[in-house]
């Protein structure tokens, strides 16, 4: 076999850095991307921010769209500076006037803003139990036992272990038994909040029960129903419990009212969850009778190149500075990318706010279909980008926060050959929910055949999908007294 060498043309697709990381930004949520940015920031010394500090509150300014800029305010240490010359000044003050001064009522309004109020932390449980723990007349051993039991509750405030597994698994050379964790257990749950160590729904409720007055109005039937029937009142059998209790709707619904006031999480409320907040990257309001789009500001981080960094590149261009000539190369390419990146979502968030502006205008029950396609197609994009933008990015409207991604959804034909957004479908069916008698819910067939009414052709299944998807209970479980 003869070799040989011969030349071929063949064309090909390439990312080259500066896409790839277009499209690395533009899938990028807004707190990630200030995550790469603050990453660029300490990498690169020739991009920096160009935040301005202003000296005192300023209202936000309107934008030609109508929209508000959203802006952060800092306050300088000129008011500051003056307290504390004022207290120097003072001839003959002693310490206490000198500290009344600084923190008492003679300030001026500029007060809030010099001396920040900060939140204090809250409380935890397990510290609220241990100093309740700490005011008893328990012996030492019995308040190790009872913390013991503490560090072994959930948030919710619940004892998830048994209490013969945790004393096998205790060192033997304690020798604690199931007796003294048992004598334990009933310490704990005297503590505030009621209900709290309890192994089950059924006991915490019992619990709190227990805890309250002897003369609480149907608190005798509420122990009777909590102790041996309250599957039947999941169940919602009412019928059967009035024969249970031998008492009347009036009665028993007292009954379910109080049972239903008790507090089935007692420990959720010392949860140290931590507060996640969103920043739309779009805001949309109604101007001279039109919906329109514009970026919110606070989403958009301000960048530049450092201008000492690159006057010094400007008179030295020597080889030595090829690397400071690299990261302004990129510095560049990281402030056209993010411009870009907001320029995209601006223009996919109008059109999605063209294509639904009866929602903005009627709420959910106008939702009409949209897929990404159709986007895609108006914009002249690829429906991945179009995907990139629309997953978390969130946009502000009079109507609540929502991610882009809500505005689209499939769609269900209508008997005049049109077709309904699901998200219509499922505010439909919320409303006909809400609006049902109590004493006679809605059936999934009901609502299939009130929307055939209408025109919507969706089938019993398809209902039932969509109202478990809203967390509404089938029919069964909404009837009441």
């Amino acid at each position: 076999m003869k070799h040989s060498l011969q030349l071929r043309l063949s064309q090909h697709l390439t990312l080259t850095p500066q896409l790839q990381q277009s499209i690395r930004l533009l899938q990028l949520s807004t707190l990630e991307l200030n995550q790469e940015i603050e990453k660029f920031l300490q990498d690169n010394p020739l991009l920096e921010r160009e935040d301005s500090i202003r000296e005192e509150p300023i209202t936000p300014p309107l934008h030609a769209g109508g929209t508000t800029e959203f802006t952060s305010t800092t306050t300088s240490g000129s008011g500051t500076d003056s307290t504390t010359d004022g207290a120097d000044s003072s001839d003959g003050n002693s310490f206490d006037e000198a500290f009344s001064y600084s923190s008492g009522t003679a300030h001026d309004d500029n007060d809030e803003a010099e001396y920040p109020q900060l939140a204090a932390e809250a409380q935890t449980l397990r510290e609220y139990l241990i100093w309740q723990l700490s005011l008893t007349q328990l012996s030492e051993r019995d308040q190790r036992l009872v913390t013991l039991l503490i560090d072994s509750l959930d948030d919710d405030g619940y004892l998830k272990q048994d209490l013969d597994e945790l004393a096998t698994i205790l060192p033997p050379e304690l020798e604690i038994d199931v007796e003294e964790l048992h004598i334990a257990l009933t310490h704990l749950q005297h503590l505030d909040p009621p209900g709290i160590g309890a192994r089950n729904l059924g006991e915490c409720l019992l619990l709190q029960l227990e805890a309250l007055p002897d003369s609480t109005p149907h608190r005798a039937q509420a122990l009777e129903i909590v102790k041996h029937h309250l599957d039947v009142l999941a169940a919602r059998d009412f019928a059967k419990l009035k024969k249970l209790l031998h008492c009347e709707d009036e009665v028993l619904r007292g009954v379910k009212n109080l049972i239903t006031g008790m507090n089935p999480r007692p420990g959720s409320s010392y949860s140290s969850g931590d507060t996640r907040y969103i920043v739309p990257d779009v805001v949309v309001k109604k101007t001279k009778g039109v919906w329109l789009a514009a970026l919110n500001p606070d989403a958009m981080p301000r960048l530049r190149i450092n201008r000492l960094y690159a006057d010094i590149l400007q008179r030295n261009r020597e080889a030595g500075h090829q690397q400071l000539v690299s990261q302004l190369q990129e510095a560049r390419w990281l402030i056209k990318n993010v411009q870009q990146r907001f320029d995209t979502i601006l223009r996919v968030s109008q059109a999605i706010v063209d294509r639904q502006r009866h929602f903005f205008e009627h709420g959910e029950v106008a939702m009409r279909p949209l897929v990404l396609r159709e986007i895609a197609e108006t914009l002249e994009l690829h429906e991945s980008t179009v995907s990139r933008v629309t997953t978390q990015k969130f946009m502000l409207t009079p109507r609540g926060i929502f991610e882009l991604k809500y505005f689209f959804g499939s769609h269900v034909t209508t008997e005049t050959g049109g077709a309904a957004s699901s998200t219509a479908i499922r505010a439909l069916i919320k409303q006909l929910v809400s609006a049902e008698n109590a004493k006679k819910p809605l059936s999934d067939s009901q609502i299939s055949e009130i929307l055939g009414q209408q025109g919507i052709v969706v089938a019993r299944r398809t209902i039932a999908k969509y109202r478990e998807s809203m967390q509404i209970l089938p029919v069964n479980l909404r009837k009441s007294i």
